[in-house]
């Protein structure tokens, strides 16, 4: 089963492929979209000791890089552009990128700098990655105080999304995906699809088929995904205006993630407590009625999330999120339920903030 996406910005045109083909018609794929390109493949460890022999890579042309978000470091960018001099890449080649969002972040804001930007072709091989970085273009590395700080937008070349890397992916990583695609249920009405998909409803009902991973089911939750997701993409590319609704829990999230040195919890399971911390507050504040509050919750928890216990010291959350490139001035921004599958956008006062974090 395949299906094909398109996106379609001011500037570049591509298509995502969603399928279950077998990993020898994928290297076929990738060989095809390379063709005629000098490439460096840049490989998860995890991937790399679990497919490496499915594909016809040459081990010259690989830079394996550590599992973790404390990777996509600049130490490693600068090993990867230096990886790629080696290799010889001019402007008419290509980067690779074969992992979760890691993975994919690094390599697209390597390709993006390397003699000012070069192809680079996405290859996610987790839900997370599949459903939210792969897609879209925005590229980034670390530092230790902040996430994602250093990037850019730049378009990839084609994304291929093979489902098949799934059966490997252990259930916290499985679980860490649903968190983003949950998020898109809280956004649909938002993000203008031309047809309603009923995403919120899709996820309440085809839950044990989901979490059994079914092929028929995931392709269709990740095509419901990226239908929304490109359909925003393809209206604002770079952020200024609708694109932010895409950020739903995650002012919230990125502070825990970078408060705990990305060691404590996964990026999805930072957004789904990013979900809970702002649902609980728009319900109290009145956003939204109490019969939404709880079907929200509700779906949140028949995966099995649940909210954060409160161990985390308000005057560090809000030092880190002082630091989010979503803040404004003095106020920090916040993607707020507002009613059912829509969101909006709301700037707080560093005197809201502190009062929200300690409610």
């Amino acid at each position: 089963m395949k299906q094909v996406l398109n996106v379609k910005t001011d500037n570049s045109e591509y298509a995502i492929e969603i399928s279950d083909n077998s990993f020898e018609k994928l290297n076929k794929e990738i060989n095809e979209a390379t063709k005629g390109q000098k490439r460096l493949i840049v490989i998860s460890q995890k991937v790399y000791n679990l497919y490496y022999d499915r594909f016809g890579f040459s081990k010259d042309e690989l830079f394996v890089l550590k599992d973790g978000e404390k990777e996509k470091n600049y130490k490693n960018y600068l090993k990867i552009i230096n990886r790629a001099l080696e290799l010889g890449l001019t402007r008419k080649d290509v980067m690779v990128a074969l992992g979760g969002g890691v993975v994919g972040d690094i390599t697209g804001f390597a390709a993006s700098t390397y003699m000012r930007g070069i192809d680079y072709i996405q290859v996610p091989t987790t839900l997370l990655s599949a459903v939210d970085s792969s897609v879209g273009g925005k590229t980034a590395i670390d530092l230790d105080e902040a996430k994602n700080i250093i990037g850019t937008f730049y378009q990839p070349k084609a994304v291929f999304i093979n489902i098949n890397f799934l059966n490997t992916l252990d259930k916290r990583q499985f679980l860490s995906g649903l968190g983003e695609v949950l998020k898109y249920a809280f956004i649909e009405e938002n993000c203008d699809y031309d047809s309603a998909l009923y995403l919120f409803e899709f996820l309440t009902l085809a839950c044990e088929k989901i979490l059994q991973k079914e092929p028929i089911t995931i392709i269709r939750m990740i095509e419901y995904c990226l239908n929304l997701k490109t359909t925003v993409v393809n209206q604002d590319e770079k952020e200024s205006g609708l694109r932010k609704v895409l950020n739903f829990g995650h002012t919230f999230a990125h502070a825990l993630e970078t408060i705990t040195k990305y060691k404590k919890y996964t990026h999805g399971e930072a957004v789904v407590y990013g979900m809970f911390f702002i649902l609980n507050w728009a319900y109290k504040k009145e956003f939204i009625t109490y019969s939404y509050y709880r079907l929200s919750i509700e779906l949140l928890e028949k995966y099995g999330f649940k909210p954060l216990d409160k161990d985390f010291l308000p005057d560090k959350i809000f030092s880190i999120m002082k630091k989010d490139k979503k803040a404004v001035g003095d106020n920090i921004t916040f993607i707020v339920p507002c009613a059912k599958k829509r969101v909006k956008e709301v700037k707080l006062s560093p005197a809201e903030v502190m009062s929200m974090l300690n409610s």
